[in-house]
């Protein structure tokens, strides 16, 4: 791991010793710096689940991905800086109710040196912005949101609340920590099922400070708090410029 190289990408500057300020600034960081996205799905690019070919893409490609390369990643980088990191399985609230299967998702519990434990996740899209307390069972808020996480039949569940709205299940997980191998039964599936949400759509989605920036297919959509806008990408060409100019990415099929 080029930790180097790493924070290059991220544009980090900040400190480095292994506290939960350090886990806080990266993780708000690299929610600003690294795409969600799963462009290398529609353009016959195969994911490959290991150190080596995720920071390739990721650092060297200055590309994003989805969960599982993301995650993966990162929890390398917070390794290298000395961080004891696991990965978790988890599975995702479906609208009609219920959760997706186990491995549908990779977050982290991530424990710093002498500290309290984390939730840390910079792979689900649009969810909390800074680390949240694992061991936390109260109400943890974060600018127009909270989220709070519950103990329910053997899982935890991470639970989201927008400022006037009810409480909603984003996903439920174990702390029983995972390698790369166990979620390549799940990644694959992402890759080729026409079942997957993945193979419906390009996205490439990206925190800002105030909001996010996501290209949906051919949607450019810009959200804030108090604001939402969203505008017709008309061309594959005007599509390539968004990508560049906006998330960073140039692709090359």
């Amino acid at each position: 791991m080029n930790i180097d190289a790493y924070l290059k990408r991220l544009n980090y500057q900040g400190q480095l010793a292994p506290t939960p300020q350090t886990l806080r600034d990266l993780h708000v960081t690299h929610l600003q710096q690294v795409p969600f996205e799963n462009l290398s799905i529609h353009s016959g690019e195969p994911i490959v689940l290991n150190d080596e070919a995720l920071f390739t893409k990721i650092v060297t490609h200055r590309r994003g991905g989805f969960c599982y390369e993301l995650n993966g990643l990162f929890a390398a980088l917070l390794r290298g800086l000395g961080f004891e990191v696991a990965m978790l399985s988890a599975g995702v609230a479906r609208p009609q109710g219920g959760f997706s299967p186990d491995f549908d998702h990779m977050t982290l519990m991530v424990t710093p040196p002498n500290s309290e434990r984390w939730l840390a996740d910079v792979g689900f899209g649009e969810s909390f912005v800074e680390p949240l307390r694992l061991d936390e069972r109260g109400e943890q808020a974060e600018g127009t949101q909270s989220f709070r996480i519950v103990t329910e039949n053997g899982h935890l569940i991470l639970m989201n609340r927008k400022h006037g709205e009810e409480w909603t299940a984003q996903y439920r997980f174990t702390l029983q920590p995972y390698s790369y191998a166990d979620y390549e039964e799940m990644c694959h599936f992402h890759q080729t099922s026409p079942d997957s949400h993945f193979t419906k759509a390009r996205l490439c989605s990206l925190a800002t400070p105030d909001g996010r920036i996501t290209l949906s297919d051919m949607r450019l959509i810009t959200t804030s708090a108090k604001h939402r806008d969203e505008r017709l990408i008309a061309t594959a060409e005007e599509y390539a410029r968004v990508l560049r100019d906006e998330f960073g990415i140039v692709m090359k099929n």
